[in-house]
């Protein structure tokens, strides 16, 4: 049964000045051959004003526009190489006049399109209230986009992009097909906000979610902006809360050229390729890479792409889009290298799901092995004793694992009532040592694949779920078997590897964070835990633990 809910509001945590704002200054600047109209006010049927900047070629033109509605701040400068040094962003790679996240008017402008970032409702100096991924947010964007559409300097259409946040709002205001909206360009960014951010397979995510909840918090004096932090606490379930905050994908229609990563797990990956999956667009374009997000957007060869996409759904022309294949995929074979792989949809249909069963000795093997074992491990990595289980499987020849993987486990907590799992899937090379991959935009030791559970939230959405995807319910506790097993199952997240003959997948259980960073790195975190004492995986016989991988043919 539905329940209503209430937003609840907080007042802003920091100030313009505090973060690099400015009060509204009307004004034209010029830069070589860009127009900049600063601080045009935009308003929406609502009754708020969307302060709003304008690149535009300096010839006076009529062009397309490409728009982004940022929470961070249209007149804050985005060095992200600076910022983020891990990130792989080169300064040189980006003007002064870019945003965080945003597209550059430096290269877009010159190749015949306007820019429009707009700091969006009820943060900077734009006026509220402020919500966030929520039916409010995307009204509002949808009046933006239809003003940008009727200005004297537009041609009438008008395209969407930018990273993360920028991504998010683009699938929320899509779902509503404003009429001077021709085509999204969605690159990285969640679509359900419970599943992909805040809680991990139940777990609640304590580093990153917390972050944004003050980064998202400049505003001018007396400002009401949605309190994420209460609502959070208010709402440990799926309910209809989160249910509009996660994206209505089946009704976007427009063209798309969607770009996901195997490497930001725990934050875009399932929902990007999630969005690629589900939205009705007649055409739409999917390419997964392995790398760092920020530095692959403002790549020029990734730039080249966005450019043939919108000249082709903004300006009409006829390019060799129609001859791309509708998904490319990066398989990773190290870290930063990797071959194309390409195919006519996702998940791709030509895999075989394959299960490798848990064994005694650490083994992963094809048929379920007949001797029954137990591994046990300390379920918070704590004192001397084991802090994780691993299982092994080693290629007999050349394979491509590509998609989503799942583990069914049999587990046990004699200690606890319930229990949070961390699985992860790394490659090991020949020699015996670990490969890193890229991760979470900033780090370079990551898995190939992560998953998470808390056994309490184990109940699947039949509906929902299919059968290379488990979607679990979050609607309420289910307690673990007393005095025997619990089966599980655990999401792994998708991802793209290569292993030679020779070469083994290394599947790892525990029950906390596999990776820790320092606390002033931008990250994912899980600390509220519900795990005591030993855990337990039972494999073999009666208890067929395993896991399942997503093998592309031959």
């Amino acid at each position: 049964m539905s329940v209503p809910f209430e937003y609840r509001y907080r007042e802003r945590r920091n100030t313009l000045e505090e973060r690099g704002g400015e009060p509204v200054n009307p004004r034209i600047e010029y830069h070589g051959d860009i127009v900049v109209h600063r601080d045009i006010a935009v308003p929406t049927r609502s009754g708020k004003i969307v302060w709003t900047d304008v690149f535009l070629p300096a010839s006076g033109e009529q062009v397309p526009a490409i728009a982004s509605w940022s929470p961070y701040g249209k007149n804050n400068p985005a060095p992200i190489g600076q910022r983020f040094p891990r990130s792989g962003v080169r300064d040189d790679q980006l003007s002064d006049l870019v945003t965080f996240e945003a597209p550059d008017p430096a290269y877009w402008v010159p190749h015949g399109y306007a820019i429009v970032i707009a700091d969006m409702t009820g943060l900077w100096n734009s006026t509220g209230p402020a919500h966030f991924m929520a039916p409010e947010e995307a009204e509002d964007y949808y009046d933006l986009i239809e003003w940008i559409g009727t200005q004297q300097w537009c041609t009438g259409k008008v395209g969407l992009s930018g990273v993360s946040y920028l991504t998010v709002t683009q699938w929320r205001v899509a779902e509503l097909n404003p009429p001077h909206l021709a085509c999204i360009n969605p690159w990285e960014g969640w679509t359900d906000t419970y599943r992909e951010v805040a809680r991990h397979g139940g777990i609640p995510e304590t580093f990153f979610w917390p972050y944004i909840w003050d980064r998202w918090g400049v505003a001018q004096p007396g400002a009401l902006i949605e309190d994420l932090e209460v609502e959070d606490a208010e709402h440990p379930w799926f309910d209809d809360y989160w249910a509009s905050k996660a994206a209505q994908l089946e009704k976007i229609t427009v063209p798309a050229f969607v770009t996901a990563s195997w490497t930001d797990h725990g934050l875009h990956t399932r929902g990007t390729l999630e969005g690629f999956r589900r939205i009705a667009s007649e055409h739409k374009w999917l390419f997964v890479h392995g790398r760092k997000k920020w530095a692959e957007y403002y790549l020029p060869e990734n730039l080249e792409r966005q450019k043939r996409f919108f000249d082709r759904f903004l300006k009409g022309i006829e390019n060799d889009i129609d001859s791309w294949p509708a998904v490319r995929l990066e398989v990773r074979n190290d870290h930063y290298e990797g071959e194309i792989l390409e195919g006519p949809a996702w998940p791709l249909p030509n895999v075989d799901y394959v299960p490798l069963y848990l064994a005694i000795d650490g083994a992963l093997e094809t048929e379920v092995p007949s001797i029954a074992g137990v591994a046990e491990y300390d379920g918070m990595a704590s004192g001397v004793g084991p802090h994780q289980v691993r299982f092994t499987y080693t290629f007999t020849e050349p394979t491509d694992v590509v998609g989503h993987a799942r583990a069914e486990l049999y587990v046990e907590a004699p200690e606890a009532d319930d229990m949070d799992l961390f699985v992860g899937v790394f490659k090991q090379r020949a020699d015996g040592s670990i490969v890193g991959f890229p991760y979470y935009a900033l780090f370079d030791n990551g898995a190939a694949a992560l998953g998470w559970l808390r056994v309490s939230h184990r109940e699947i959405d039949e509906e929902r779920s299919l059968p290379f995807l488990p979607v679990l319910k979050h609607e309420r506790a289910m307690p673990m078997e007393q005095g025997a097993p619990t089966k599980v199952t655990v999401e792994i997240l998708p991802s793209g590897t290569h292993f030679e003959a020779g070469e083994s997948l290394v599947f790892v259980v525990q029950g906390i964070d596999l990776f820790r960073y320092p606390e002033h790195l931008l990250q994912k975190a899980h600390t509220h835990y519900v795990n005591e004492g030993v855990q337990r995986i039972h494999f073999g016989g009666h208890h067929p633990s395993h896991l399942v991988i997503p093998v592309v043919k031959r």
